[in-house]
């Protein structure tokens, strides 16, 4: 069973800062991986020339740490081709998610195995 770190949608929004007191949270939490609501976003986080999710998926990915973002970004993928191909990727692989909701994160972890 994977062990979880749920961020509070109510925290600071995500961003190359913010993102290191995430990672000491889930590593102090031994968590293997990080659910981060949508609403908990930094604004320009899924705009990608901002290389906001590029530099905190980075981030999280050099520690080995994975990443679930979970929450309705439908509308935000199809105004940006850029943004459905890296969410397409991202999806792709095992290491960051984006996921609609927490029974398709959970579905996501059960066909790992």
């Amino acid at each position: 069973m994977t062990k979880m770190l749920f961020a509070s949608p109510d925290g600071p929004p995500l961003d190359t800062t913010t993102a290191n007191d995430l990672l000491g949270e889930a590593w102090g939490a031994e968590a293997e991986l990080v659910v981060v609501p949508v609403e908990r976003l930094a604004n320009g986080f899924l705009d990608l020339s901002t290389r906001i999710a590029g530099e905190v998926i980075q981030k999280f990915t050099n520690y080995r740490m994975r990443l679930a973002f979970v929450g309705d970004i439908a509308a935000r993928v199809e105004a940006s081709r850029s943004l459905r191909d890296f969410v397409y990727e991202s999806n792709k692989g095992g290491q960051v998610w984006f996921l609609n909701d927490r029974a398709a994160l959970e579905a996501r972890l059960a066909a790992e195995g």
